[in-house]
Formats: structure tokens, C-alpha cells, sequence
């Protein structure tokens, strides 16, 4: 990981020096010096200073239980259930706030979801009317290649983009499809359909000013089934396809390979996250969770 100019800050007289690493791209930074499972007022305060400046945080070396990161995921606010997975189940009986991101399969039934393909760019959940502020996923296993996940910054994105097509975009709003999940899977109880015009989904604001931070980012949530509310589906996917393209530079992007008791956490609002493919015969298992959102400001 490519690593930028380090900061310090102590949280009390006697502990550890919190190290604030930025990754030295658009977006992210590894924080050091923290065990999640015993953090002080503080030393969160400092993360939560951290996550805003950055977006994506890193921290290595954890050794969780789902307890704890339930634990530590609510001292961001309140946690959403996860998703029935694709076989109608529940991820982990007893405790709903858990989502598990694995290839693995027990018995022939899979233990998760997102099997082991790429996982294109995507908020996670947007297509809700309050998609989670924030997802954590913590990793169990990894394999020996592959499997990295890229974050990218839409703070970087909207800035971007040239002030005709800011003047073009201002004020619409964009139709985020639940049809699909970000590795292709239909979503349970979905009756799938590519008519970007009539699939479910539901319509947010196409730009948005973060609630914390106040700056203005694009939000797309994903590609596939979009659609900007009002528009002719032709001018629509032009348009989409215009943004997409920005997406798609690399500036923009930071790329983590994982490390076995790694936990990154991304702010849901101003980001999005894509995974790379990984060899089928090796074992991938995160868990993952999501704290509620709020509507989305315009």
C-alpha cells in the first residue's frame, strides 16, 4: 500500500500514539495504534476526525468477534439488518446485523454472497430510500490473489467534471435499480428485467452535499438499470455513460489487497467500491456490517 505523510495525535498520557497514514492517493488511510475492541471517547473521535477527512479507513490487525464489531459498528449509529442472501437465509442465526461476503460453500449451499467474480463500482444499498452510511468489513480469510477492492472517491469525481456538464446534471435525480446486486445476483423476492425505465428501484438526487463535511459530490450508486428521472432513455444512458466514463480514471480510485484481521470501514455517501475477481478453488470470508443512513440532502 502506498503510504503518505504520517500524522500523530496521543489520546491520553498513557496510551499509544493514534498514527493517521494517509494511502497517498484520492481517497483512504490506515490508522494505527487502536484496538477496536477498547477505545476511548477520544481516540474514536479522532477515528470519526479521520473517516471524514478520508472516507475509507484502514485498520490492521484486528481480532474481532461478530460481538465486536457489532460493538464497534454502533458507535457509529445504528446498525441495519443484513439482506436475505440469495438461498433465502439468514446470514448468521442471531445475529442479523451480520452479512457475510464469501465464495465458501458448506455442503453445496454457500455460506454468503458475491461468490468469487468481480463486484462492478456501486454504493452499497442505494437503491433503498436510506441507503446505510457507512459499511465495515472485517476479513477471516482471504485468498493468496486477487479479491482486492478498490474505493473511489466522488468528492474527486464531481470536482471534476467540467462546469458545462456540472450546469447540465444540477438538479436532476437518478433512479437507483434494485434489481441486481454488485455481483450480478438478483435480489431475493425480485422479478429481474433490464428496462432501466420500469425496473424497482428507487430515485435519489443525481448531486449531493454531505451532511458532515458539506461538500458536493456525485451520486451514482451503479451502472447497470440506471436511469436519470425525465430524460429519454437514449439522452439518459448518453448522459450515464458521460459520467461513467470519469468514474472509470484512475486518479480517483485507491486499491487495497487484504490482509487476514483487517477491518476497513468507507463512508456509503460519498464513495464508491468495486471487487476484484479471485481463483474459485481459494476462500474469501468477510463480514460485514452497515449502519443506518439518512435521506439523502440535495
Amino acid at each position: 500500500m502506498e503510504l503518505g505523510v504520517q500524522t500523530t495525535a496521543a489520546h491520553s498520557a498513557t496510551a499509544p500514539a493514534i498514527e493517521v497514514i494517509p494511502t497517498g492517493r484520492a481517497l483512504g488511510a490506515e490508522i494505527r495504534g487502536l484496538d477496536l475492541r477498547d477505545m476511548d471517547t477520544a481516540a474514536f473521535a479522532r477515528v470519526m476526525d479521520a473517516w471524514h477527512e478520508h472516507s475509507v479507513l484502514l485498520f490492521r490487525g484486528q481480532m474481532l468477534s461478530d460481538q465486536d464489531l457489532i460493538a464497534f459498528s454502533r458507535r457509529l449509529g445504528d446498525l441495519d439488518h443484513a439482506p436475505i442472501q440469495e438461498n433465502g437465509r439468514r446470514f448468521v442465526e442471531g445475529l442479523p446485523e451480520i452479512y457475510i461476503v464469501s465464495n465458501v460453500k458448506v455442503k453445496g449451499e454457500s455460506i454468503g454472497s458475491l461468490g468469487d467474480g468481480e463486484a462492478v463500482w456501486h454504493t452499497d444499498m442505494s437503491y433503498l430510500d436510506m441507503p446505510p452510511k457507512a459499511s465495515l468489513l472485517y476479513a477471516l480469510e482471504v485468498p493468496p490473489a486477487g479479491g482486492n477492492t478498490s474505493f473511489c472517491t466522488m468528492y474527486g469525481i464531481y470536482e471534476a467534471l467540467s462546469p458545462e456538464l456540472k450546469r447540465r446534471i444540477a438538479g436532476l435525480k437518478i433512479k437507483h435499480d434494485g434489481t441486481y446486486n454488485s455481483g450480478g445476483y438478483v435480489r431475493q423476492g425480485i422479478t429481474p428485467t433490464d428496462d432501466a425505465r420500469t425496473s424497482p428501484g428507487t430515485v435519489h438526487p443525481l448531486v449531493c452535499t454531505h451532511p458532515v463535511t458539506g461538500r458536493r459530490m456525485l451520486y451514482l450508486g451503479r451502472r447497470r438499470n440506471a436511469y436519470l428521472d425525465g430524460l429519454e432513455l437514449a439522452e439518459s444512458e448518453a448522459l450515464l455513460n458521460e459520467l461513467w466514463s470519469v468514474v472509470a480514471r484512475p486518479e480517483f480510485a485507491w486499491e487495497h489487497a487484504w490482509r487476514v484481521g483487517d477491518l476497513v470501514m468507507w463512508d456509503n455517501r460519498c464513495t464508491m467500491h468495486r471487487r476484484d475477481a479471485f481463483d474459485p478453488a481459494t476462500r474469501r470470508v468477510m463480514h460485514r456490517t452497515q449502519v443506518k443512513g439518512e435521506a439523502r440532502p440535495s
